[in-house]
């Protein structure tokens, strides 16, 4: 932690966990000091999907928008961290006593941060965000959510839709953040994809800094 931020994203090497059916994660060193070569290279193999990152609309619809089309303030400026109780799902019986509105940043801290899950063999049992939950941020037209998992929405558990519901709606998504010992509040966060073209998904870097700040619409109207 320097200055108040809190590393919010988890590190991406070889052994990592991705979804199934992803390559994954390798590094390899084409060019070595250790070699007799004037620097260091290498070369990195992965899904655009891995570890903390984001999915843009072209993820999951066609001819939508990539990651390089995101207003930057999408991911940076006040944010909340609301905790989950439920070891299943983000439902709306959750989020309705949150106040939650339009152009508010918001990140899900549930049980899955309750493990160094990037240390682990991938499981289907993760705390996940339901359809119905997901309608109900689209439609108070949130600016981001994010979810401590790989995957936002659950595996075979409407997980298309859940993404459609959010991506249509205007609403970025980061997935697979670590919000251990993070307390649920108000913060200001950082977070940037890498600026890819046409990119459907890419990986991020990003922080929190615990404070209060007031919350203000970054014009996502849904």
């Amino acid at each position: 932690m320097a200055d108040g931020w809190t590393d919010i994203s988890v590190p991406i090497m070889p052994g990592i966990p991705v979804w199934p059916g992803d390559p994954e994660v390798e590094v390899s060193r084409r060019l070595s000091i250790d070699g007799g070569d004037d620097f260091n290279i290498s070369v990195v193999t992965m899904s655009s999907h891995t570890g903390t990152h984001m999915d843009s609309p072209l993820h999951f619809i066609a001819g939508g928008a990539g990651l390089e089309s995101m207003p930057l303030d999408a991911t940076m400026g006040p944010a909340r961290v609301i905790e989950i109780s439920s070891r299943v799902c983000i439902d709306p019986d959750e989020l309705v006593s949150h106040n939650i509105g339009p152009g508010q940043r918001l990140l899900f801290k549930t049980a899955n941060s309750l493990r160094r899950w990037w240390e682990e063999p991938f499981t289907e049992d993760y705390v996940f965000l339901s359809l119905a939950g997901a309608r109900f941020l689209a439609e108070r037209a949130v600016a981001c959510v994010g979810s401590d998992y790989l995957s936002i929405a659950g595996v075979g558990t409407d997980a298309a839709e859940t993404h459609v519901t959010l991506l249509e709606a205007g609403v970025w998504i980061i997935e697979g953040l670590f919000l251990g010992g993070v307390e649920p509040g108000d913060h200001e966060l950082a977070c940037l994809p890498l600026p890819l073209q046409d990119a459907d998904g890419a990986p991020v870097r990003a922080a929190l800094r615990m404070g209060s700040y007031h919350f203000r619409s970054t014009g996502n109207t849904g």
